[in-house]
């Protein structure tokens, strides 16, 4: 015998596979064999039992009306029976729809206070729906009625074909490993707007032998916009919104080993703004911090997109310049020189400043084959333009003799 919970004794007419016809055959049979059996009998016994032929006589009139009460009686025994366990069946079937009636509303409450929505579909081509919880007006924008009309994700308006197939493999594929898929990935509420959900939940497959995936979904868009803020506060300078110096320098690492492995140059532009001090004694930090980040957009406007600029602190630039030798270099750097001067910087008072850079140059692999030696060589050419008067660009002497330039 198999082990598994004990059989509840109420249950036992359901399991019981009586059918009507089956107990009604049960009720004529007894009652014919009772029929029988005093047909057969109850003449010996009589005879047996009364000697006597008045004695005998009066019982065989009585005989008739005897057998009528014995076998109304067990009909009577048998039909009590047989609608005593129907009564029982009813009561049965009665309290256990209470209960799966109460078990349904708590579950229903439960899952429409979520603070989400908990759903159940189909993992087919199109994600048909088969239950949607109220929270997915909140969520989704879209009323649990209106989903369901519109029958499936792909119908729903929330994600494209492409996006959704991707989430449905990556669930396949989570399930298949872990038993449970636990995915993030952005939706578009009714409104329009893209929001970040979380949604965690199992595979099952129904009674047809279909693929359902069921579980919940969570906004978090709170979540990876802070995340986004933090990420950008981990690489990003808090004044001028540029790559602070941790991130420009992994950058300039990373693009150091490129040009090492494809066999081709890289500039680095060391950019000071000159006098910067007399701009925070004369009109405040408030108004140096003004000119800095304007200096500064107006060098990040100034490259291309596969350029990269950062502060390296204070009034300090890094601008890293991918595929670019030492005349490309130089070019860039008197360009971004004439754009910082050319454009005054107008503070609150009214009053315009004027912004001047000297700019120092080094080029790999002519002035320096890692980060240290290019990031030296470039302030070394910085401070020669800054002795040269200022407002003026540098170039970084060679490491070595060399005959022919890397462009």
């Amino acid at each position: 015998m198999s082990q598994g919970q004990p059989e509840d004794s109420g249950t036992a007419p359901l399991q019981a596979n009586r059918s009507p016809l089956r107990r009604a055959l049960w009720a004529v049979f007894v009652y014919l064999l009772v029929g029988l059996a005093w047909i057969q009998f109850s003449d010996q016994l009589a005879e047996t039992w009364f000697q006597d032929a008045r004695a005998l006589s009066k019982v065989q009139t009585w005989k008739g009306f005897l057998f009528v009460g014995v076998t109304g009686l067990t009909l009577f025994i048998v039909m009590f029976r047989q609608l005593r366990k129907d009564r029982l069946l009813l009561l049965l079937q009665i309290r256990q729809r209470k209960v799966m009636r109460e078990h349904e509303r708590q579950l229903t409450v439960l899952l429409n206070n979520l603070p989400g929505m908990a759903f159940r579909f189909r993992n087919d081509l199109l994600g048909s729906f088969i239950f949607i919880s109220d929270g997915c007006e909140e969520l989704t924008g879209y009323s649990a009625e209106e989903l369901m009309t519109k029958g499936s994700l792909s119908k729903s308006g929330l994600m494209g074909d492409e996006r959704r197939m991707a989430i449905a493999q990556e669930a396949a594929e989570s399930i298949r490993q872990q038993g449970f898929f636990s995915i993030e990935f952005p939706i578009t509420r009714k409104c329009g707007r893209d929001i970040w959900v979380w949604a965690r939940g199992t595979g099952l497959t129904d009674d047809d032998g279909s693929r359902l995936l069921e579980g919940i979904v969570l906004d978090v868009s709170k979540r990876k916009e802070l995340e986004q803020e933090l990420e950008e506060l981990a690489t990003k300078d808090a004044l001028t919104g540029l790559l602070n110096r941790r991130e420009l320098s992994r950058v300039l690492a990373e693009e150091l080993e490129r040009a090492h492995r494809y066999h081709r140059s890289l500039a680095v532009l060391l950019v000071d703004f000159d006098h910067f001090k007399k701009v925070n004694d004369g009109y405040g930090h408030a108004a140096g911090d003004l000119v800095l980040s304007t200096a500064s957009q107006i060098l990040e406007d100034s490259v291309r997109a596969v350029d990269s600029v950062g502060r390296f602190g204070g009034e300090e630039f890094v601008v890293v310049l991918p595929e670019k030798g030492q005349i490309e270099a130089l070019d860039t750097a008197e360009r971004l020189r004439q754009a910082v001067r050319e454009k005054p910087v107008i503070l609150a008072t009214g009053e315009r400043v004027l912004v001047t850079a000297s700019i120092g140059v080094a080029v790999y692999p002519i002035h320096g084959t890692s980060v240290e030696e290019l990031s030296a060589e470039a302030d070394k050419a910085m401070y020669r333009a800054k002795m040269r008067g200022r407002d003026c660009v540098a170039i970084a002497q060679p490491a070595q003799p060399i005959h022919n330039e890397t462009t």
